[in-house]
């Protein structure tokens, strides 16, 4: 994302200084900022893609994450899962998330229906056995 040595060393800098708020600004301008991100200059492509961002919510949570992972007193060893989680907790679900709880519910409704159609069948089932083979009646 950061172009040059110069600017990783700033971010090292930024990232060991105490006020977080003005680190996630500065990591949030220079995310936003695409004409610092390109020699060529700005590209309307990317310049559309990052208003989509916004728009979506996506830069806003994402801030938001990285800012929680920033003021744990505890580091999770693993920062990506925290991300995940995180990101998870958000509540937004997505359309593959929607279409799973939808077969949750189909499969649920599927399993009642073939419990009735079993429990149905086993008393079918019962009344042929205590019938006897030859038809007549029992002793």
């Amino acid at each position: 994302m950061f172009v040059g040595k110069q600017s990783l060393e700033n971010v090292n800098k930024l990232a060991t200084a105490t006020n977080y708020t003005f680190f996630i600004t500065h990591l949030k301008s220079r995310a936003l900022n695409t004409r610092e991100l390109q020699i060529q200059g700005p590209d309307p492509k990317r310049e559309q893609f990052r208003r989509y961002l916004e728009k979506a919510g996506v830069v806003d949570s994402l801030t938001s994450v990285l800012v929680s992972l920033y003021e744990q007193q505890e580091k999770p060893n693993n920062a990506l899962e925290f991300v995940k989680q995180q990101l998870g907790a958000v509540g937004q679900t997505s359309e593959d998330a929607e279409a799973l709880q939808q077969e949750v519910i189909n499969l649920r409704q599927k399993c009642a229906r073939l419990a009735g159609e079993n429990k149905e069948l086993k008393a079918k089932l019962q009344r042929y056995e205590s019938v006897p083979e030859d038809g007549g009646t029992a002793n």
